[in-house]
């Protein structure tokens, strides 16, 4: 299948999971996941209507921004180091990875340096991963309360990736904690931070993630095809 004919059944399914859930197709975005695609694939689904993109690396993600005059919006999703936070305010629109006060701080030191304000996601690691970043949930409210004075950043909403599982029903817990999670933090009422977004749901288990409740859901494969083994 082409790129083209892969956005459009990936649009498809989100608009049926939305149906399901009672939702509206409009308040949930695609961002298609870019990392490892070249440039000329990536204008193929630019083509096809998509708007916002999902990059895991720096490096990799300037040439294919300077190469495409930043006519999409651009997210971070990676893990991102503290050193790299300058760059990423340089050039990402958002960063949906922001997992300790110091990388926030240095966010916001950039974006500040820089005259922005960027928006950000909280990860939090809901699955107690030792092998993926993220706040634990115990710790998320006195984190947001600690970042959300800080100039530069406006927190928008939380991300979260669930233990990998080849049935996408497994993700659902994962996915409902998360909505549960934002809506604790609203009902909190932190002055400065805003619950909009919620970062979940992958090729795999999108469907699902939409159903429960997220805005923005990260396609790769299933927008681009497989990816060549390292």
């Amino acid at each position: 299948m082409t790129v083209a004919e892969n956005v459009a059944r990936v649009r498809a399914r989100m608009e049926a999971a939305s149906k399901r859930a009672g939702r509206d197709l409009g308040k949930v975005r695609l961002v298609a996941v870019s990392k490892t695609v070249d440039v000329e694939r990536i204008r193929q689904a630019l083509e096809a209507g998509v708007d916002s993109l999902g990059e895991n690396y720096i490096q990799e993600a300037q040439k294919k921004i300077e190469a495409l005059k930043h006519r999409v919006s651009w997210h971070f999703i990676g893990h991102l180091q503290s050193n790299k936070a300058k760059m990423a305010a340089r050039f990402f629109d958002w960063v949906h990875s922001v997992d300790s006060l110091k990388l926030a701080e240095d966010l916001s030191r950039a974006g500040s340096l820089q005259n922005r304000i960027l928006p950000v996601l909280l990860q939090v690691n809901l699955g107690q991963e030792e092998t993926k970043f993220g706040a634990q949930e115990e710790e998320v409210f006195q984190l947001l309360e600690r970042m959300a004075p800080l100039p530069g950043i406006s927190v928008r909403g939380l991300m979260a990736m669930p233990p990998f599982s080849e049935n996408p029903e497994d993700s659902r817990p994962y996915f409902r904690a998360l909505r549960v999670l934002a809506e604790k933090v609203s009902r909190r009422q932190i002055t400065g931070i805003l619950m909009e977004e919620l970062s979940m749901g992958m090729s795999n288990d999108f469907e699902v993630a939409i159903e429960e409740g997220a805005t923005l859901v990260r396609v790769g494969t299933a927008v681009f095809g497989s990816r060549p083994p390292k």
